[in-house]
């Protein structure tokens, strides 16, 4: 899956672009660590997940309208690859508590810069292609965002059977706005077993990529109407601060504390490929796969091997002789090999590995 590299302006001076990067990624250790996750490896293209999601929302609107939420951490490392941000382009979040405490903390923030502002909410760590059609789907999402003041989430259509990813059942559609159809939304459904997603891909449901449009002031309400355990420690962040904001909100994720509860949420159908790199498996969906279906990154010999995804980092070499259907990663002192069909299950052993996660 290519990622275009040019570059599309909107001309909408009230977007704003927040992308959500203080994610570890476990499930692509021993690669990614907290020092170093996910979103700054080169696991898509040949620049890190990163650089790329900073391209897509240069497209979307004026860096002096990007805001990376990430912790103090990670200023540097994606500094690193990114030297041409500036410092208010971080808003950095003291301590992780998941994804709607902190766009909450974002949203009320932009209020205050601009009363009218309408929030595009990346993640750091997707893959998406091509890039002309990602812009006409979010310009169309934001139109419908400003004008039905509707909570939206990018929805993608199946194009497998898949577990891992939320999904949405779409109802009445809703007045046209630029090329992309969209509806209001019926129902969200988590993460779903296999025979369960099988009929929801039957049914016509698409995946939730939790790329996000709204209005600032209207997540705002919507918090207050259906997640008060975080719209009512708002106020914190100007009598007390972020810290004292970020130290008493419960963990909770954005789906789950207002997409799912509010009646006004939408869903705005995308054309463009998209895929969220949740673990090594992805890899097969994301790079392109030799003769005999294996991925190779790195300094990599396959010998009457097939199925692998194999990734080898610095010095040393990895070689595989009459395997199959393996995951192999080799990076500084560690390596790691497991079967393809576990790599799924890789966070829930890492707390068993020592040092893994440290």
């Amino acid at each position: 899956m290519l990622e275009s590299k040019t570059s599309y302006e909107t001309p909408e001076t009230h977007t704003w672009v927040t992308i959500l990067a203080g994610g570890i990624g476990s499930r692509f250790w021993p690669a990614s660590t907290p020092e170093r996750p996910k979103q700054l490896l080169r696991l898509g293209t040949n620049e890190p997940l990163i650089v790329d999601t900073m391209r897509r929302a240069g497209a979307l609107v004026p860096t002096e309208r990007i805001r990376i939420l990430a912790g103090e951490n990670l200023r540097s490392p994606i500094k690193s690859v990114l030297p041409d941000l500036e410092r208010d382009n971080f808003w950095i979040e003291p301590q992780a508590r998941g994804t709607a405490p902190v766009l909450a903390w974002a949203a009320a923030k932009l209020a205050q810069l601009d009363p009218e502002a309408v929030m595009v909410s990346l993640h750091a760590d997707h893959l998406l292609d091509p890039i002309e059609e990602f812009v006409e789907t979010v310009a169309s999402a934001v139109e419908v965002a400003r004008r039905d003041d509707l909570l939206l989430s990018i929805g993608v259509s199946p194009d497998r059977i898949e577990t891992g990813y939320g999904h949405i059942e779409s109802g009445e559609q809703l007045k046209a706005a630029g090329l992309a159809k969209s509806f209001r939304v019926k129902g969200f459904h988590e993460k779903p077993d296999e025979e369960t997603a099988r009929g929801y891909v039957d049914q016509g449901y698409l995946w939730n990529t939790g790329i996000f449009i709204w209005k600032a002031r209207v997540l705002l309400d919507e918090l207050s109407r259906h997640a008060p355990e975080i719209s009512d420690l708002l106020p914190l962040i100007d009598n007390e601060g972020a810290d004292a904001f970020f130290e008493r909100v419960p963990v909770s994720v954005i789906d789950r504390a207002v997409m799912e509860r509010s009646d006004r949420v939408g869903v705005v159908e995308a054309t463009f490929k998209w895929d969220d790199v949740g673990s090594w498996q992805a890899l097969s969906r994301t790079q392109a796969l030799d003769e005999l279906g294996n991925v190779s990154l790195g300094n990599v010999e396959l010998v009457d091997s097939r199925g692998s995804i194999v990734y080898q980092e610095g010095p040393g070499q990895v070689v595989l002789m009459g395997t199959e259907d393996l995951v192999v990663v080799q990076v500084k002192d560690t390596t790691m090999v497991m079967p393809r069909s576990r790599a799924s299950q890789l966070k829930e052993f890492l707390s068993r590995i020592e040092g893994a996660t440290k």
